[in-house]
């Protein structure tokens, strides 16, 4: 049984039962799953996500992974089931060898994972700013000491939780971006739609390297910010071409981390090419 989740808007958007993952199918046409990043949920792409449907003619299905939005939680966080979590959710849809899958930052991971293991379930493959390398969470430690600043039990309102988070993270944008996985339950009190705890605890494993005995030879589109270093001109030499050696390299010269929040057109047109060509 699958429940539709907000009756009447555009596209269909779905909350499954686990192990299937709560996903938005909207448009028609060639088959592009999104996959966001640590932290994000699949509203995180929907602007774009809704102009890839109805501008370039494709079938967008933005997903939630798991620990992540409306999906469901799990006491384990590896990219190794991440991919399997996907690759169900292709099955269920019985997507077909026709279809890009496209990740960013920790989404990115998942995708070369999936596509690494699976190669014959793509036609193509796009990655936003993340390279396959090990990564240091270190970075991500102020967000992790934000949210659990943020006092569940005795919240009244988001400007106490805007307040908690601004101890730790000086970015208003960043706490905007975290502050959309805060929801009200039905009693009135307020939750995370993360599994905190999960992601805290797997957070190394976010960081982990993407290996494989055998490289992903089908078309591959790397977007990378020219401001962030998730994407190193060693990556683009050597890392990159090891396991994807039929790939680009984009560079979006003013933008950092969030690419597609911060250059919107360029990575809407940049797709839109790639998946039609």
């Amino acid at each position: 049984m699958f429940l539709p989740f907000r009756p009447g808007q555009k596209g269909i958007r779905y909350f499954c039962p686990m192990p299937l993952l709560h996903y938005l199918d909207q448009g028609q046409g060639p088959p592009l799953v999104i996959l966001h990043g640590l932290f994000g949920t699949l509203d995180n792409w929907q602007t774009l996500a809704r102009r890839w449907a109805t501008e370039a003619g494709l079938r967008v299905i933005s997903v939630d992974l798991r620990n992540h939005g409306r999906s469901f939680h799990s006491p384990e966080h590896t990219y190794a089931l991440m991919a399997q979590d996907v690759l169900a959710l292709f099955d269920h849809l019985q997507l077909g060898p026709e279809t890009t899958l496209m990740g960013h930052s920790m989404g990115g991971k998942v995708a070369m994972r999936l596509a690494l293991d699976h190669p014959e379930r793509l036609a193509r493959l796009i990655i936003i700013d993340i390279a396959p390398r090990f990564s240091n969470m270190e970075h991500q430690d102020n967000i992790l000491a934000g949210l659990r600043a943020v006092n569940l039990a005795t919240l009244t309102n988001r400007q106490e939780a805007d307040a908690a988070l601004a101890q730790y993270i000086d970015n208003v944008g960043t706490r905007q971006f975290l502050l959309k996985n805060l929801y009200r339950q039905e009693d009135n009190s307020f939750a995370w739609r993360i599994n905190l705890p999960v992601l805290a605890e797997d957070l190394a494993a976010v960081g982990e390297a993407t290996t494989s005995a055998t490289p992903f030879l089908k078309p591959t589109l790397f977007i990378r910010g020219g401001l962030s270093d998730y994407i190193t001109a060693d990556d683009k030499l050597t890392g990159i071409p090891a396991l994807f050696p039929n790939s680009e390299v984009a560079t979006m010269v003013d933008a950092g981390h969030w690419v597609h929040a911060e250059k919107p057109e360029e990575v809407f047109g940049l797709v839109q090419a790639f998946v039609q060509q």
